[in-house]
């Protein structure tokens, strides 16, 4: 399993279901588990933005917690069309000019597991795995949790 983070409001979408693609100028070849770090960053600007204004946006949400994991999802695919500037229809969350990163099978945490992020893809500590799989009960899930 790999952790990605992600600053808020964008980890808040992701974590309950809003955002479905993610965004980033770099392409991967995981794919798989992927659990959502609320970075301790916070991009205020995209607080105005109308997709998280309309997506219903909580400040006092547990999810909108800051840095610590807040959701599992699965890297489904990750469509490059759009860094080389081909059309794609990605949905009104990708960014032109950016990787759209594909996410599935959202797994909200009942509570924030608290953690340092890093940049990129990164592996989260044991005791992190632990407490995930821990809080999570799903067979399919805790499977790649390893």
């Amino acid at each position: 399993m790999q952790v990605l983070s992600v600053r808020q409001p964008w980890a808040w979408a992701i974590a309950r279901g809003h955002k479905l693609i993610e965004n980033r100028t770099w392409d991967a070849t995981y794919r798989g588990v992927l659990a959502i770090h609320a970075s301790l960053r916070v991009d205020l600007d995209s607080l105005e933005n109308p997709l998280v204004r309309d997506a219903g946006w909580d400040e006092s949400d547990p999810v909108a917690a800051t840095g610590g994991i807040v959701a599992v999802v699965s890297l489904v695919d990750i469509c490059t069309a759009s860094r080389s500037g081909e059309p794609c229809d990605c949905g009104q969350w990708a960014d032109p000019g950016s990787c759209h990163w594909a996410l599935s099978d959202v797994r909200v945490l009942p509570e924030p597991i608290m953690t340092h992020g890093q940049p990129g893809l990164w592996t989260p500590a044991p005791e992190v795995v632990a407490a995930l799989t821990r809080m999570l009960s799903d067979q399919t899930v805790t499977a790649g949790l390893g």
